[in-house]
């Protein structure tokens, strides 16, 4: 045993030395808030997409989405659809607009910059209240990370809970700290790569191991035939059309997730991004539909029933009965690139929004980019302590705390890029009000979780409607703002 896990602790530990190395060579290139933030805007095609996809999908697609199809069966099937169409619409409809704008309005280096840049906003009420929001999904979003990193270590080594969470923090801090975005992209570029063929491979092995792809179905329709059906759950019962709406509305979060809005920021050009929307897709959809197998196969290759939280273990624990210890450390590691990679984004962009949105904006306008660098350096401690106590329940579900924060920015924010991005009449107080509603709804509605209907459904369309209804009562656009707006109808990049 001693020795199994020392070749698992030897794979996994070669794979958190390349991401600090990554973070120490990338610390001495960043020089200023731009390159900390945005590194310059310099991404490519590979880099963008794969970095975006890594960000997005983390620990719960390695553990969070296997453990409801290892429970569900087929009809996890409806998140993964939702999150595909979602992930088209996003690169399809806001990345290429959204990069023109926010370099055209004013070069703006993170979402509350570019809605104060895009309305003129110069209150600072409209960025204040967008990092607020950034901020309180950020905190759960990163301790959903922490959480799936805490699992990882108590399901492989032993560890206690608590100190696993620790361990798998520290290193995440440590190179957002140190390297900023380019190190964050570069990690999670390696990191999509190893989710991928990760994901891939266990499902795969598994069913082998099993003596097949048909072996292995038709042992698990044996078991229960329901699994198969996409509108029925594992006890008989049939997803009800509010539950599957729930599941589909997944898709409307892509939208305002700021985390992966940033990539689209940071891309070279617009042919980089039509290159990076079919790379990412490709990803997505086989990435997807194999977290989905995986939890069905696990369903038959486990001989001990996993329940409660432990569902979302399925991958862990099939990885160390298929694979030797050294090989399975490094598709272990890739459960921790997937942490990892989510996790670093969004440290970047909490700690980004508090040094610009709040630090620069109300407690000291004059500061210099080296002051900016590190006051998002100590955002970045702040926000990880935070999350770090919140993840500290070991019985907490990652995609149950997932769901929270993706609804929290769908919402909040998914309305106000969309409107403000093709509706000419969109104005500040309108996408003021839409923030405020669509956050506080998730909020409320979290708590009392009214009709069974996933938060980010009435967020999202509250959202909307305000935005709507109090631009078009509202003063119209100045001709500057409306300026801008048709100079990015006619630009590229």
């Amino acid at each position: 045993m001693l020795t199994e896990n020392f070749y698992v602790i030897l794979a996994i530990v070669l794979y958190l030395a390349l991401m600090m190395v990554i973070g120490l060579y990338f610390y001495n290139r960043t020089k200023n808030m731009s390159d900390y933030i945005l590194g310059d805007r310099q991404l490519g095609a590979w880099v963008t997409s794969l970095s975006a996809e890594a960000s997005d999908m983390s620990g719960w697609m390695l553990m969070g989405l296997p453990g409801y199809a290892y429970v569900t069966g087929l009809g996890a099937a409806w998140i993964a659809l939702g999150l595909a169409l979602g992930t088209y619409a996003n690169w399809r409809f806001i990345a290429t607009r959204f990069r023109r704008y926010t370099e055209i309005a004013n070069d703006s280096l993170t979402m509350p910059d570019y809605f104060q840049n895009r309305f003129h906003d110069t209150s600072n009420l409209l960025r204040i209240i967008s990092a607020i929001f950034i901020l309180i999904f950020f905190i759960i979003y990163t301790s959903s990370g922490f959480v799936a990193g805490g699992k990882l270590f108590n399901t492989v080594f032993g560890i206690p809970y608590e100190y696993a969470l620790l361990l798998g923090a520290l290193v995440v801090v440590f190179y957002t700290f140190v390297g900023g975005f380019l190190a964050v992209c570069w990690t999670d570029f390696i990191q999509g790569v190893m989710m991928f063929f990760a994901i891939i491979a266990v499902p795969l092995f598994g069913a082998y191991t099993l003596g097949g792809i048909t072996p292995t179905f038709t042992a698990l329709y044996m078991i229960n035939p329901e699994y198969f059906n996409p509108f029925s759950k594992a006890d008989g019962s049939l997803f009800s059309f509010i539950e599957i709406i729930s599941l589909l509305a997944w898709g409307l979060g892509y939208f305002g997730q700021p985390h992966i809005l940033v990539r689209f920021m940071a891309s070279k050009s617009s042919n980089e991004i039509k290159r990076a929307t079919k790379i990412a897709m490709t990803w997505v959809i086989i990435s997807l539909a194999a977290s989905v197998i995986l939890g069905m196969v696990g369903k038959v290759f486990l001989t001990t029933e996993l329940t409660g939280s432990d569902v979302e273990t399925v991958f862990l624990v099939m990885t160390n009965e298929l694979f030797s210890p050294f090989v399975g450390g490094l598709i272990l590691s890739a459960v921790l690139a997937a942490i990892m990679s989510t996790a670093s984004s969004q440290l970047l962009v909490a700690a980004s929004a508090f040094s610009q949105d709040f630090y620069k904006s109300v407690i000291h306008k004059t500061a210099s980019d080296k002051e900016l660098v590190w006051t998002s350096r100590a955002a970045v401690i702040v926000v990880s302590t935070i999350a770090i106590i919140i993840g500290m329940n070991p019985n907490s579900l990652i995609l149950d705390m997932v769901a929270y924060a993706w609804a929290g920015f769908g919402a909040a924010f998914g309305p106000a890029i969309l409107l403000s991005l093709y509706w000419r009449r969109t104005t500040r107080n309108g996408v003021l009000t839409g923030v405020i509603v669509g956050g506080v709804t998730v909020l409320i509605w979290k708590q009392f979780a009214w009709f069974g209907l996933y938060e980010i459904v009435p967020g999202f369309l509250l959202s909307l409607l305000s935005i709507y209804l109090v631009s078009k009562n509202d003063a119209e656009p100045d001709k500057q703002t409306l300026a801008v707006f048709d100079a990015v109808e006619k630009s590229d990049i």
